[in-house]
Order: C-alpha cells, then structure tokens, then sequence
C-alpha cells in the first residue's frame, strides 16, 4: 500500500497548517476558496506551501497552482505529490 496518506488525514493537517494563517473569524471548510474566503495572497499562499513542503517533507511544484482555488484541490494535489 505504500505512503499513501488518506484524503481525511491530510485535510485534517492541511487544517491544522491553516488556523495560523487564517483570521480568527473565518471558518475553514473542504470547499473555502483561498483568496475569496480565507482572503490569502501571494505572501501566505508561499508560507502555507513552506508549512506543507516542512510538514510532508516534498517539494511542492509552482505548476500546480493555478489548479488549486480551494482546500479540496489542494489537499487533492497534495495527496498525489505524497503518494508519488
């Protein structure tokens, strides 16, 4: 079965990485958009993915983004980049 990470496990992880990067206020679910809902920008966009790359060790390809708008994609891609 290899490395392959349950969708369930790294989305938990994924939110745990976010909560300090997200205001208080702003609740964090499978389909928040980055930029509309929890408001990122290029800046915590680059943090989150150092949290990421730190957390899974990987290195997390600059061409994926443009795929990603919401937690789900990300968690999405993540998977496929840990399994791989």
């Amino acid at each position: 079965m290899g490395k392959m990470q349950d969708y369930e496990t790294i989305l938990t992880q994924i939110y745990e990485l976010l909560d300090s990067l997200v205001e208080e206020d702003i609740r964090i679910q499978e389909d928040s958009d980055f930029v509309a809902d929890l408001g990122f920008d290029s800046l915590k966009v680059m943090k989150l993915l150092e949290k990421v790359e730190d957390r899974y060790d990987i290195s997390i390809p600059l061409n994926i983004l443009p795929d990603v708008q919401t937690i789900k994609d990300f968690v999405m891609q993540l998977q496929r980049l840990i399994s791989s």
